[in-house]
């Protein structure tokens, strides 16, 4: 019986990646899942984080000032008003579950998680790590 090929990207080094094809998220540990998520007001309106009352009356640097006060966010860019999100210790994504790889909030995740690897480091390809 043959092994089955272990595939082990480095984050840091984007030549590891593979070349994305649907259906690879299947089998993948979620390594996309460890990389800093940035996000606007509207996918913190989107992930229930923001209220849509909050987002039209309140300065994004007040909401940002919250977010950061309870763990959410861990920078928020003043210039471009980009938040990023907070992670675990260990670097993971902390939607992500860690039994089972999988996003806790994939239907009203954030757009950036929604368009990779379509953006990001390396378009079109991805930091696959097999299970």
């Amino acid at each position: 019986m043959q092994k089955p090929l272990i595939h082990l990207s480095d984050l840091d080094r984007t030549g590891t990646w593979i070349k994305y094809r649907n259906g690879l998220c299947e089998s993948c540990m979620a390594t996309c899942c460890t990389m800093p998520v940035e996000v606007k007001l509207g996918d913190l309106v989107r992930m229930q984080l923001v209220d849509p009352f909050e987002a039209e009356g309140e300065p994004p640097k007040q909401i940002a000032k919250r977010l950061m006060k309870a763990g959410v966010v861990s920078h928020f860019n003043f210039k471009h008003s980009i938040y990023t999100l907070a992670r675990r210790a260990n670097g993971d994504c902390r939607y992500l579950d860690p039994q089972t790889r999988r996003c806790t909030i994939y239907a009203t995740r954030p757009n950036t998680c929604r368009n990779h690897p379509t953006i990001g480091p390396r378009p079109g390809f991805c930091a696959y790590r097999n299970r």
